[in-house]
């Protein structure tokens, strides 16, 4: 007993229409039976095949079918849609994998018009603001002693160039505590 034309399709990675049609126009024959000999009707489908008129197969070399299977079983959990439906060794069935496509889309059309409502915010815009005003801060910190060691030297009547060497210095160090992390910020 051979395949049937849908898992000959899967076999060959066409669609079962294609397999039809190279039933219709010769190309391969079915058994009496009606399905088919995987192995002689690879054989007259390369044989028989006019080179000229077929597609080159193109595979995502990122593709892993594993990985795909184990992403609609998320998806489908996540959104407390598992659907147990019988299909075999863990790989979803079309119905799943097509449910998990819709909700998929639903989530990204929420995510999409809670971003136009203002209630998110893009990661990497808040990361970069971030950065950019620990860097006025730190700035800031590392500018102060040239601005205010005059000031200080005058009111306590000691020597402007020492104050100014001595404030740098435990600013940078306090700096570089928080940097490293050995302060915290409360």
């Amino acid at each position: 007993m051979g395949l049937s034309i849908r898992a000959y399709a899967r076999h060959r990675g066409v669609t079962d229409k294609a397999v039809r049609k190279a039933i219709t126009a010769g190309r391969i024959t079915p058994n009496k039976d009606g399905t088919i000999n995987s192995k002689k009707a690879d054989k007259e489908w390369k044989d028989n095949t006019d080179k000229s008129k077929q597609r080159p197969i193109v595979k995502d070399p990122n593709y892993d079918p594993e990985q795909a299977a184990q992403n609609v079983n998320q998806v489908l959990k996540e959104s407390g849609k598992d659907i147990d439906d019988g299909s075999s060794q863990g790989h979803p069935s079309f119905i799943k994998i097509k449910t998990a496509h819709e909700l998929y889309k639903a989530q990204l059309t929420q995510l999409a018009l809670q971003e136009r409502k203002g209630q998110l915010i893009n990661k990497e815009m808040v990361k970069a603001q971030i950065f950019k005003l620990g860097r006025q801060v730190r700035d800031s910190w590392v500018n102060w002693p040239a601005r205010i060691s005059p000031l200080m030297a005058k009111e306590l009547e000691v020597d402007e160039h020492a104050l100014h060497t001595i404030l740098e210095k435990y600013v940078r160090e306090h700096l570089n505590d928080i940097g490293e992390g050995k302060l915290k910020l409360d």
